[in-house]
């Protein structure tokens, strides 16, 4: 039978007066932050926790709950892994720029920064391009550093300039500067797409189970040789993600085998998911709907897809939009290394 984990006490004071600069500096922090979206024509929005789904993407865990009608009457849902489809749903009813910090929580996820409740920034911006969220990530950076009194973001003895403009390369170029691989050729369909992708990173040195899928390889390839790479004495955005590693997001214009998705790392940290919003609710059922099925395949469960948020998708207007974990954002501006540090009140 598996242990639970002992309690943390983090409520003592000796421990408590350890974290509580940290704590302070957070405050700080999303005060900044607040001011300057709101300078910028954003209204804060709040969105529920409980939702009917709360998230499709495959690597994604849910807590689940069950909500209890006075008549008795009972509804499985789900504590929301991101703000991101009630966030659309108002920009469909005529919100121009919206952010919120909620509080999201995923399971399977534990680490030095990874905690099961956490806080997530978004922010949406209607009838804009998607690079203009990569000048956002910019000032973000700056914003919190300043915030606290310093000029720069570290984590794990790695230091970033967060006044200094983020580096931006492509998936395609960090996949052959770092592992030697052609990942525009990987990405050509055929029965042969898998082995010309698990040929690359054997030749590279990376480990290929038999077992492993394309998106597999993909992820072992980034987590091994990429990631470690990016946010080296400045940020980096690692754009144009492949369109099968980006459901939420809008196919590339000039290439649809990538989407417009972005991520933005800091000392090896990644930081920021963005993309430009796919507003299709057919191409988005058929995306939300492969990925459950993987999921049921890989892990014998799957989550229902939210069928208000395919219907608000229609009245939506273009739009880009991004995730940052505002924990995380505040482990690298304060130098905390681990993110219980950097929250209130830590899970147990």
């Amino acid at each position: 039978m598996p242990q639970s984990r002992r309690p943390s006490s983090w409520w003592r004071q000796d421990k408590h007066g350890d974290r509580r600069p940290f704590l302070l500096a957070r405050g700080r922090i999303r005060t900044a932050l607040r001011a300057f979206f709101e300078a910028e024509g954003f209204v804060e929005v709040e969105t529920s926790a409980l939702q009917v789904s709360p998230g499709n993407e495959l690597n994604l865990f849910a807590f689940a709950t069950e909500l209890v009608d006075p008549d008795g009457t009972r509804q499985r849902l789900y504590l929301h892994t991101s703000p991101e489809f009630a966030c659309k749903k108002l920009l469909a009813a005529g919100e121009e720029r919206v952010f919120t910090f909620a509080q999201v929580f995923r399971n399977r996820e534990r680490g030095p920064l990874h905690h099961p409740a956490f806080t997530m920034l978004e922010w949406y911006r209607a009838r804009e391009p998607y690079e203009r969220l990569m000048e956002d990530c910019a000032q973000v950076l700056r914003i919190a550093a300043e915030a606290v009194g310093g000029d720069s973001l570290c984590y794990a003895g790695r230091r970033a300039d967060a006044l200094a403009q983020p580096d931006r390369i492509s998936l395609a170029e960090a996949f052959g500067r770092f592992a030697g691989i052609d990942l525009l050729a990987a990405l050509e369909e055929g029965a042969r797409r898998r082995q010309r992708l698990a040929a690359a990173a054997q030749s590279a040195g990376i480990r290929v189970a038999g077992d492993d899928t394309w998106a597999d390889i993909f992820s072992r390839v980034l987590v091994e040789r990429i990631e470690p790479r990016l946010g080296e004495g400045r940020a980096t955005i690692l754009s144009d993600y492949p369109a099968d590693l980006a459901a939420l997001a809008r196919p590339n214009p000039f290439d649809p085998r990538l989407a417009e998705r972005f991520e933005l790392y800091a000392c090896g940290v990644e930081l920021v998911n963005a993309f430009g919003e796919l507003i299709d609710p057919h191409l988005q059922r058929q995306r939300l709907e492969a990925e459950m099925n993987e999921k049921e395949r890989i892990y014998g469960e799957r989550y229902p897809i939210d069928e208000d948020f395919l219907a608000a998708l229609a009245d939506m207007p273009q739009a880009c939009g991004a995730a940052l974990g505002f924990d995380r954002l505040v482990m690298l501006a304060t130098g905390a290394s681990r993110i219980e540090q950097v929250v209130w009140t830590p899970v147990g």
